[in-house]
């Protein structure tokens, strides 16, 4: 998870302690305490305090890039699929990556008379 020193930026102030939301800060304790809501000690270089946060308030800047390059990559393909036309290519992004079926879930798919069979069994008993 997060690691001692470790630079943090913070996402969110569950607890509307008026933390300095989108500010870095590093990882200077762990609170090990089960009876404690916070999680960790941040030191915040810009307002020069401690600050205790749960793990929910913070974020590593890797993941914040990573979830703003999805965002930004999803938007141009909306922008691209939309100046195409491209009908399927705008469903699949906006509603996301569908599995395939595989072989095994081919094989035990029932075809239209199996199926009746099998509903008219189980409406007798």
């Amino acid at each position: 998870m997060f690691r001692l020193g470790q630079k943090v930026v913070i996402v969110e102030d569950k607890f509307e302690q008026n933390l300095p939301v989108g500010s870095y800060g590093y990882i200077i304790a762990v609170d090990k305490n089960p009876d404690n809501a916070f999680d960790f000690v941040l030191r915040v270089p810009k307002s020069g305090k401690h600050i205790y946060v749960p793990a929910c308030d913070i974020e590593t800047e890797e993941v914040l890039l990573r979830r703003e390059a999805e965002k930004v990559e999803r938007e141009a393909l909306i922008d691209f699929a939309l100046a195409t036309k491209n009908e399927e290519l705008f469903i699949k992004v906006m509603n996301g990556d569908h599995i395939e079926p595989t072989d095994e879930s081919k094989e035990n798919t029932l075809n239209h008379d199996e199926f009746l069979k099998q509903v008219h069994l189980k409406a007798w008993i």
